[in-house]
């Protein structure tokens, strides 16, 4: 089975027959369509590229909208592309929603992170804060990054002030706790990353 492309619309909870509260996000996954499909003789391997959230033409640049044309199909926003062993099973123009998944299902979920900008090192590295009496010229400082003549310079890695969140982020092994058919919703136990409009890559959990 493949994955799909959706949104994150936002968290809630639910609650068992025994009263426990449990989190969830609430994603609005698809409808996802086939655009291409690429195999080992014409392109060297084999996979499955599909395309989410149509739009208007003129939103397109002419290499997108040229891709669609040679398919003969409607403009797409977003396209992910995933690797199979076998295409035999794949048509072009094929309808990916949320009746390939089932309640109970894990799946993997990737995004990006909520950015949080330029922070400093108590923020994004969990370093304790200097002394704030009134002598200390040191409270949120970053101290010394090194040793002097030798080696001479500051090593790859230190931990230091920086841009902190916004990076694709995975997590694995998400339980799928309801199935939405009629809006085309996932509700998945546990958080994702992003936030709200987030655009999400869902995947089966694969098993060893």
């Amino acid at each position: 089975m493949l994955g799909i492309i959706g949104n994150k619309v936002g968290m809630s909870q639910i609650f068992t027959e025994n009263g426990d509260a449990i989190p969830v996000t609430i994603i609005k996954a698809g409808p996802c369509f086939i655009t291409q499909i690429k195999t080992l003789e014409t392109h060297g391997y084999n996979s499955i590229q599909i395309g989410y959230h149509e739009l208007a033409k003129k939103k397109l640049n002419k290499p997108e909208i040229g891709h669609f044309k040679k398919i003969n199909f409607k403009f797409l926003k977003y396209l992910k592309e995933y690797p199979v062993i076998t295409t035999e099973d794949f048509k072009l123009g094929n309808l990916i929603n949320v009746l390939d998944f089932k309640e109970g299902e894990f799946v993997d979920i990737k995004g990006k992170s909520i950015g949080k900008g330029f922070t400093g090192n108590q923020k994004r590295n969990n370093f304790k804060r200097g002394p704030m009496s009134h002598g200390s010229k040191n409270h949120r400082a970053p101290g010394s990054i090194g040793q002097g003549s030798t080696p001479g310079r500051v090593f790859p890695g230190k931990k230091m002030a920086g841009r902190m969140g916004g990076k694709q982020i995975t997590i694995s092994n998400l339980e799928i706790l309801k199935v939405n058919i009629k809006e085309n919703i996932l509700i998945i136990k546990g958080s994702i990353p992003g936030k709200p409009g987030n655009l999400l890559i869902i995947k089966p959990t694969k098993h060893l």
